[in-house]
């Protein structure tokens, strides 16, 4: 998470495992597109500079971030490591966002709980365009860059899992 403290794009290449041969599926939502984008381009290339080749990567946009439960679900059910969903949603001047914001945040906490792939949280949510802008290579850094640190740390930790289970 993004504080004064801490930026979204900060983190120690040394410290993260490698993710060469690990498969990933990316859902981004085209609502919010320069924000998604922004953030898309962020996980690509964190995970590209983490080992990732560009066969072992895949994807998939959605029309909105409520549509990101069902893509994880279904990007999930192919074989790769982990799945990284991103998107953005702006608040407006109606409760709309707190429902997309509420379904797509329960959608996503209840597949990482309920799927054997890790599912990523990078949807951002925020009360303003410069918020978001902030969050997506700003001054915050890029929240695509700590999901995919995210994805790369959760599938290391589901194939140590495994491996103990042997």
């Amino acid at each position: 998470m993004a504080t004064s403290n801490h930026n979204l794009s900060d983190y120690d290449v040394n410290a993260i495992p490698s993710a060469q041969g690990m498969k990933f599926g990316i859902v981004v939502s085209q609502w919010n597109d320069n924000i998604t984008g922004a953030l898309l381009n962020g996980a690509v290339r964190t995970l590209k500079v983490n080992g990732v080749s560009d066969n072992d990567f895949c994807v998939m946009r959605v029309p909105g971030s409520f549509e990101l439960t069902y893509a994880a679900q279904q990007m999930a059910r192919t074989g790769v490591d982990a799945v990284i969903a991103i998107g953005c949603v702006i608040r407006g001047d109606t409760p709309h966002f707190d429902y997309i914001c509420e379904g797509t945040t329960n959608g996503l906490a209840y597949l990482n709980a309920s799927q054997d792939v890790p599912i990523i949280y990078g949807l951002i949510t925020t009360n303003n365009m410069e918020q978001a802008l902030d969050r997506c290579g700003g001054r915050l850094g890029n929240k695509g860059d700590e999901a995919a640190v995210t994805a790369i740390q959760m599938a290391d930790f589901r194939r140590k899992v495994r491996e103990q289970q042997k």
